[in-house]
């Protein structure tokens, strides 16, 4: 299933509401900061793991790689709120930032 990222901001906005509701947490800048860090540091403690340059814990492989791809949907999630949080269209600032490249490449061949 494919879904925009228009689509998946709603849809991550909705959980993260559900989640606050649920403990109170007060959702404000350096939070959503933050949690992208936390997610960072978690799919890279995963990514350490799956390397052999992390503890294992008597882990397999999937059961690894289930955990690495759970921390990546994470902390796209996260992205995404702060992105929606500080008003940030992401497909513009991509469309700026990197499409342009693809841009000046058709241009140039």
């Amino acid at each position: 299933m494919s879904r925009s990222l228009a689509d998946l901001t709603v849809l991550v906005a909705r959980v993260s509401d559900m989640y606050a509701q649920e403990t109170g947490v007060q959702r404000d800048d350096d939070w959503y900061a933050l949690k992208m860090q936390e997610e960072l540091g978690e799919l890279i403690a995963e990514h350490l793991r799956l390397s052999s340059r992390g503890r294992r814990k008597n882990l397999s492989d999937a059961e690894i790689e289930k955990a690495r791809d759970d921390e990546a949907a994470d902390l796209l999630a996260f992205l995404l709120l702060y992105a929606r949080h500080n008003g940030i269209d992401l497909d513009a600032a991509l469309d700026r930032k990197w499409f342009s490249y693809l841009r000046a490449d058709e241009k140039s061949s």
